[in-house]
């Protein structure tokens, strides 16, 4: 299939409105524990929609799998399980800093890890600096990382300006030392993915091999890596269900173990803007696997494109929800810094991608 990085970059994008967008839902759910919903929203985000997505569009899923050698499946998997690790934190640090703040720190630190570990794994990066569409998308990368300074330059702005209350009433749990923290970790252990993705190579040569579309040929990889990454979370968060006393949420709206001051809802509501979370969640991916393989012979670049629309579209959605009201002009100016620099860094990256094609 001829590269199209064009459709890439779009398909990317796509993928980062599903990612800056899931967490939407998960705010109405009332009277459950964040162990609760997080882990019903990833049964369907890991487990319920890459198979069902690998198996409407693939040819002969199982029997893929079973071509793969067991090397390439337990690789993909534990990335995925080390992945699981930063999903996990990833979504505290959204509930402790908000989306803004909290998608910009986890995504830059996932953009630059996740980016350029794999060219430098497999004897690229070197190679880049000597091709001029190598060059100008090792520089669109570049952008995206100033993009993201940017973005949490307007973060920790906005944290010296806002009261506490302020600050509460957009982030109700809001703690920037915490949420710093986590969203560090988060960062770096989110980008074990795109090394899963990419150990599953094999995987998606075998899918193209028994007939598939190439455009499906990531479907099957995540079947394995997310299923590393449900592995992770569903140790957390059955600990936490144990700890917390909410198992029984899972049951009813609101249980003993649930917050104190929490307001009830319906069990059917709560699992439907779970389910909701987790399928959009899962579209991310979906997207960008299509996305990846438009890009040519620089895939790795893909991870930058969808880290940075990620970012983009959090910071639309923090606007949105109000989580910059009352900031200074300084502030709203490093967020439109922020936002011109990322899409900026995508038109770079897909220029190079280009220029790779031709």
């Amino acid at each position: 299939m001829n590269a199209n990085p064009l459709l890439g970059v779009f398909l990317c994008w796509l993928g980062g409105v599903a990612s800056a967008s899931f967490y939407v839902p998960f705010r109405k759910v009332r009277g459950w524990s964040w162990e609760t919903y997080w882990l019903v929203g990833g049964v369907m985000s890991w487990i319920i929609a890459p198979w069902v997505g690998a198996l409407l569009l693939t040819h002969d899923l199982l029997g893929v799998l079973r071509g793969v050698s067991p090397s390439v499946l337990f690789w993909t998997y534990f990335f995925g399980v080390l992945w699981g690790i930063g999903g996990l934190t990833f979504g505290l640090a959204v509930r402790y800093l908000g989306m803004s703040l909290g998608m910009a720190l986890c995504m830059g630190n996932c953009a630059v890890f996740g980016t350029l570990i794999p060219p430098i794994f497999h004897h690229q990066f070197s190679h880049l600096l000597t091709q001029r569409s190598g060059i100008v998308t090792l520089a669109g990368i570049a952008v995206c990382v100033v993009g993201i300074v940017f973005a949490g330059m307007a973060g920790i702005s906005k944290e010296n300006e806002l009261s506490t209350e302020a600050k509460q009433a957009s982030v109700k749990e809001f703690n920037l030392k915490l949420g710093l923290s986590l969203g560090i970790f988060a960062g770096v252990m989110s980008a074990c993915l795109a090394f899963g993705l990419d150990a599953g190579k094999p995987i998606k040569d075998l899918v193209v091999a028994h007939g598939s579309n190439a455009l499906w040929q990531g479907l099957p990889v995540l079947v394995v890596a997310l299923a590393g990454g449900f592995t992770t979370n569903f140790i957390w968060c059955a600990i936490l269900n144990a700890r917390n006393r909410s198992y029984g949420e899972y049951l009813k709206a609101t249980a003993d173990g649930a917050k104190a001051g929490s307001k009830p809802g319906s069990l059917g509501g709560n699992y439907f803007f779970s389910f909701l979370a987790g399928a959009i969640w899962y579209m991310q991916f979906f997207f960008y696997t299509m996305g990846e393989s438009q890009m040519g012979d620089y895939k790795f670049s893909s991870w930058t494109l969808l880290m940075a629309s990620i970012i983009i579209f959090s910071t639309l959605w923090g606007i949105a929800l109000k989580e910059w009201h009352g900031v200074s002009l300084r502030t709203k100016v490093l967020v439109t810094l922020t936002l011109v620099t990322l899409v900026g860094s995508t038109v770079i990256v897909g220029y190079g991608n280009y220029l790779g094609s031709q």
